[in-house]
């Protein structure tokens, strides 16, 4: 383990695991041993992390979220309470399917918003914003606003995490009034121009 992070005194970071400067662990969360965890993480209450999962620089990770093994977090990722990643497809108790475990992987910047699902083997895109509640199915587009159940776009979310007034369609362009970051919708993406 790498040191200077803090550990609260309930919390279990079991051996092996590694754990980035000036991160925060706080009370009953559990790291497993193979866990990377970049630094200046924020690891809220009653988190798991499980073995193969990679968490990457600047992710808040608010309380009760549960990061299966296969989840990869790439850097400034937003977990919402009680979030869940998901690591197989069709469970059973009885039958062992660890070889059958899917990646998931939450690109640079995005957030996932409280009570949400995301199911195996999808990748959500830098800085979308999935909404409470929502239970992700398939792969989203990098700065989409995704909500329900199954999770669909309904529109688009700047860096800054506000919502870009761009139809879901079609072209556009908008620029954030607070970063100054131009916007252009192309072919049904949004890109940085």
């Amino acid at each position: 383990m790498t040191e200077h992070f803090y550990t609260h005194p309930s919390a279990v970071v079991d051996e092996g695991a590694s754990v980035g400067a000036r991160t925060s662990i706080w009370h009953f969360v559990h790291v497993s041993g193979g866990a990377k965890i970049g630094e200046r993480c924020s690891i809220g209450q009653g988190v798991f992390v499980g073995n193969d999962v990679v968490i990457g620089n600047c992710c808040k990770i608010q309380n009760n979220v549960s990061i299966y093994d296969f989840v990869w977090l790439e850097d400034d990722v937003f977990c919402g309470p009680s979030a869940v990643f998901t690591n197989v497809l069709n469970p059973r108790a009885h039958v062992e399917r660890k070889s059958e475990y899917k990646k998931t992987v939450v690109r640079r910047g995005a957030t996932l918003g409280a009570n949400c699902t995301v199911v195996c083997g999808v990748t959500i895109g830098e800085y979308a914003f999935v909404g409470a509640g929502a239970v992700v199915v398939r792969d989203v587009q990098p700065y989409a606003l995704v909500v329900g159940n199954p999770a669909r776009q309904i529109g688009w979310m700047s860096q800054y995490g506000e919502r870009i007034p761009l139809p879901l369609f079609g072209e556009g362009q908008f620029q954030c009034p607070h970063t100054r970051v131009a916007y252009e919708l192309r072919e049904n993406s949004l890109v940085v121009s």
